[in-house]
C-alpha cells in the first residue's frame, strides 16, 4: 500500500491525522504477516531480552522497528517503545511524543490467540524522558489495535470512544458504529488465578467471594478469563463489561506490579474512563500516577466503574475482614 495513501478513513483531530495514518498502515502490514502463521516464518521465535529481562519474539523487533520507521515526518519527536531502552528523537520539529507497546501479547503469537497494539499520544517538551515522566492528565489520544478474527482500532480522542474496522479488501480502517460505554451489568472477571497464593489478602478476598458465587457474600455466580493477551482483554471488557486484574504480589519482580504504566496501563486507562469504566491499581487512579522512569510497572485493576471500586473498598477493609472465610463477608451482595 502507498503509504501516501489514507489508511483510516473518519474524522479524526487534524493534528493526529498523519500519526494515525501511519499507525494504521503499519497495523494493516502486521495483520497481513500475524495471518500467515507459520507460513511467515517463526514470527514467534525468541531472538533476546528487552531492557527489563523480558524475552523478545521476533515480531516484537519487526513491529517496533516498523512503528519507528512509518512515524518519521508524521509530527512525532519523541518515541518511547517498550522494546527499547531509552527515548528516541523521530522529528526534531515535532510537536507530539508516542508511547507504544508495538506487540502485545507476543506470548500467543503461535497459539493463534488475539494479539494487539496498545499506542498513547501526548504533547512533547523539549527534553525526551521528561515528555513521557508525567501523569496520564498530558496523554490527548490512545488506543490499541487487535489483531484477532477482525483487525480492530479502538481509539479515543479525549472525547469518548472510536471503533475503526480494517476492511481487508481495500486496506483501510472504516468508521463503525460507536460502541456503547462499558456495561454496568457483567459477570467475568479476569486473574490469573495460578498465581493465588502470592495474592495480597484484599485481592484473594475479592477473588474468594466471586468464587463463592450465588452461596457467598456476593449473592450471584461469576465466571473467570484470563488470555493473558492486555488487548485481548481490554477488547472483552469494553465490548461487555467485567473487570480485569493483574496485581501486585510477593515475588521477585511483582512487587510493583507487572504491567508498564508508560506503555499499557496509562493509555489503557484513558481509553476506559472515555468508555465510562475505572483503571487504578487497586487502590489509586492510574492516570494519577508519575513514573519515576520509563520503564516504571504498576498493579493494574479495570474495567466496570462498580466493580473496580468494589477492589478498592476490599483494600480499606481490616485485616479480619479480609482475613475471614467468605461467608463471613456480609457487606458486599450483588
Amino acid at each position: 500500500m502507498p503509504h501516501n495513501m489514507h489508511t483510516i478513513h473518519g474524522e479524526i483531530p487534524a493534528s493526529l491525522t498523519k500519526v494515525l495514518d501511519a499507525l494504521c498502515h503499519v497495523a494493516a502490514d502486521l495483520s497481513r504477516t500475524i495471518a500467515h502463521g507459520p507460513l511467515g516464518g517463526g514470527l514467534g521465535a525468541e531472538v533476546g531480552a528487552n531492557t527489563d529481562g523480558d524475552t523478545q519474539k521476533a515480531l516484537d523487533v519487526i513491529a517496533d522497528d516498523a512503528f519507528a520507521t512509518a512515524l518519521k515526518g508524521t509530527g512525532i519527536r519523541w518515541y518511547a517503545s517498550e522494546e527499547k531502552e531509552t527515548v528516541v528523537e523521530i522529528d526534531r520539529g515535532g510537536a507530539l511524543a508516542l508511547a507504544i507497546d508495538p506487540l502485545d501479547g507476543s506470548s500467543n503469537i503461535d497459539v493463534n490467540v488475539s494479539i494487539g497494539t496498545i499506542f498513547g499520544i501526548q504533547p512533547a517538551l523539549d527534553d525526551g524522558d521528561a515528555t513521557f515522566l508525567r501523569d496520564g492528565s498530558a496523554l490527548i489520544a490512545s488506543g490499541y489495535f487487535i489483531y484477532g478474527p477482525q483487525t480492530l482500532l479502538v481509539a479515543t480522542f479525549g472525547d469518548g470512544v472510536r471503533h475503526f474496522v480494517l476492511d481487508r479488501d481495500t486496506g483501510c480502517f472504516e468508521e463503525a458504529p460507536q460502541p456503547p460505554a462499558i456495561p454496568e451489568n457483567a459477570s467475568e472477571f479476569a486473574i490469573n488465578a495460578s498465581n493465588y497464593r502470592h495474592w495480597s489478602k484484599p485481592v484473594r478476598a475479592y477473588i474468594d467471594d466471586c468464587l463463592a458465587g450465588d452461596q457467598g457474600p456476593r449473592g450471584r455466580n461469576f465466571n473467570m478469563r484470563w488470555v493473558a493477551s492486555l488487548v485481548a482483554e481490554t477488547h472483552r471488557i469494553m465490548s461487555r463489561g467485567g473487570i480485569f486484574l493483574y496485581p501486585s504480589d510477593d515475588r521477585d519482580g511483582y512487587r510493583h506490579g507487572r504491567l508498564r504504566l508508560i506503555y499499557e496501563c496509562a493509555p489503557i486507562a484513558f481509553l476506559v474512563e472515555q468508555a465510562g469504566g475505572m483503571a487504578t491499581t487497586g487502590t489509586t487512579r492510574i492516570l494519577t500516577i508519575t513514573p519515576d522512569h520509563l520503564h516504571a510497572r504498576v498493579p493494574f485493576v479495570f474495567g466496570t466503574k462498580t466493580k473496580v471500586e468494589r477492589v478498592a473498598t476490599y483494600h480499606d477493609l481490616p485485616d479480619q475482614e479480609v482475613s475471614a472465610l467468605f461467608g463471613n463477608r456480609g457487606l458486599f451482595r450483588a
